[in-house]
């Protein structure tokens, strides 16, 4: 039995077409917005959080304090966007090269930014004004649960990084599987220093986020530039 195609049907799948594109690339905006947001807010914050100190304070420790909320709030609506910013990868790649870790490990990150938010750290080093100088011997369970998010957005980063190699090398576009990989390298580099030389542990972890955060923003302006074409 033959489907007849109605002009009418044709101009609604168009339009359903169109409007799913449309949230896609809200969606993978929310990529975009997430790390500037994140970096942004942090560094107002760095330039003007009485006591705080670059060098030996990493940016956790600005969940802290009277004005803590904002860092707090900061952390878990970066979060949000992130896994907004899956939820497109989603849309956009699956189930294609890098269409299912990918999105699942930019998720994971979204998820550790929110429970960072949401299990703030110990005070110490003097931060904020009043705490002790020295380092707390026994993190409270917030604060290890803190950590484990720290670490599961850096390593679902990290992971990710090396699952668009893949892709990016398969699409033989050399240039973005080389910036893949160095973030993927860098990332951990720089955690792995800021652990070595706590002189300097916040200067170093902050360039570790920065690294993060434009590799985020990067892949979801490129796949927003490539739906845009596409449409």
């Amino acid at each position: 039995m033959t489907q007849l195609t109605t002009p009418y049907m044709s101009t609604a799948a168009t339009t359903t077409s169109a409007s799913s594109a449309r949230i896609t690339r809200k969606l993978l905006g929310c990529g975009v917005a997430a790390g500037p947001l994140f970096l942004g807010v942090a560094t107002l914050q760095i330039l003007t959080r009485e006591g705080f100190d670059l060098r030996r304070h990493a940016i956790s420790v600005l969940s802290l304090g009277d004005y803590g909320w904002i860092q707090i709030a900061n952390f878990i609506l970066s979060g949000l966007l992130t896994v907004a910013f899956a939820v497109g990868l989603w849309r956009t790649l699956h189930p294609g090269r890098a269409g299912t870790w990918g999105p699942l490990l930019i998720a994971a990150n979204g998820i550790g930014l929110i429970m960072g938010g949401l299990f703030v750290t110990d005070a110490g080093a003097g931060f904020p004004p009043g705490a002790p100088q020295a380092i707390p011997d026994l993190l409270s369970w917030h604060a290890i649960v803190h950590s484990v998010a720290f670490f599961l957005a850096v390593l679902s980063i990290v992971a990710a990084s090396f699952v668009f190699v893949r892709r990016f090398v398969g699409l033989r576009q050399w240039r973005w599987a080389a910036y893949c990989a160095v973030t993927g390298v860098g990332m951990p580099a720089f955690v792995i220093a800021g652990m070595s030389y706590l002189s300097l542990v916040g200067v170093l972890f902050f360039v570790m986020a920065v690294l993060m955060c434009a590799w985020v923003t990067a892949m979801a302006a490129r796949l927003m530039s490539e739906t845009r074409r596409r449409s």
